[in-house]
């Protein structure tokens, strides 16, 4: 049996086109239990072991630590090798990679610290307390809800519009909160992708460098990408790399922070030679 055909069998004739289609931006349609993961764990596996491409060259993308670690598994089982330079994970475990890696470039300190959502919690509820802000009138956690909704879709405290004196409350704490995280080195989980986003939108060199680097970028669960999200792997593709998604266009389920499920519907826009295959 043939290299080509062990990464064949098992695959139905949809999964099989998906997973031995020719290098070209790909979206791929698929529903629960149409086997989504199942191609792009075979999908990288031919990446490596047909067209030789090299691990480190390779950017695959999820939304949980539990189904990256799963794919790793799986890609490496069908390998029969462990992968060391394959970058896999989630959105935030990526972009923090990318930050500790690149720290003077994005602005960071190299010992900066991430703060998850108590610890920023606490964080607001000590700034609202400096402003002697009423608790029940001014609730920390909803507070923590427009900060973190704004950073999804790009939004900085200086660039929020004002339209209200409650908006201006909003962006003072804003202001403060991004202030106090600065000087005291923090990174909160939004940061985390909105800071490399806005640092490959200013800085070339670094921009090139790893479009240079990833030259196949899959993204699982696309239908529940946000908008920075979607800028990320926009930037990361640059004008020759090449994507493959895959997602429900009838299922997001993390529409509630800001998931775009027009994000899957537009891709043949934005990638207007891409291919569009259904499980």
């Amino acid at each position: 049996m043939s290299e080509e055909e062990k990464l064949l069998t098992h695959l139905n004739e949809p999964q099989r086109q998906a997973v031995s289609a020719p290098p070209g931006h790909q979206r791929i349609i698929a529903g629960a239990g149409s086997g989504k993961t199942r191609v792009l764990v075979h999908r990288i596996a031919w990446f490596i072991k047909i067209w030789n491409v090299p691990a480190q060259a390779i950017l695959a993308v999820t939304f949980t630590n539990k189904a990256a670690s799963s794919m790793r598994t799986r890609v490496e089982s069908l390998l029969g090798e462990q992968l060391f330079g394959l970058w896999l994970g989630t959105f935030h475990s990526i972009c923090h990679r990318i930050l500790r890696m690149h720290h003077t470039a994005c602005g960071l300190d190299s010992q900066f610290q991430v703060i998850d959502q108590d610890d920023q919690l606490r964080l607001i509820k000590k700034i609202h307390k400096s402003l002697a802000l009423d608790e029940k009138l001014h609730p920390a956690k909803k507070t923590q809800y427009f900060i973190n909704s704004h950073k999804d879709r790009g939004i900085r405290a200086d660039n929020l519009t004002i339209e209200s004196e409650h908006d201006t409350l909003f962006k003072e704490i804003y202001q403060a909160y991004e202030q106090n995280c600065q000087a005291s080195n923090l990174v909160d989980f939004n940061e985390l992708i909105l800071r490399v986003v806005e640092t490959l939108h200013n800085n070339q060199s670094l921009r090139e460098h790893l479009q240079n680097q990833f030259r196949y970028i899959l993204v699982d669960e696309f239908q529940d990408t946000n908008v920075l999200q979607y800028r990320l792997i926009q930037i990361l593709a640059g004008e020759t790399n090449f994507v493959s998604i895959v997602g429900d266009d009838d299922q997001s389920i993390y529409s509630w922070r800001g998931a775009g499920i027009e994000n899957i519907r537009s891709f043949s826009k934005q990638f207007p030679d891409a291919t569009t295959i259904k499980l």
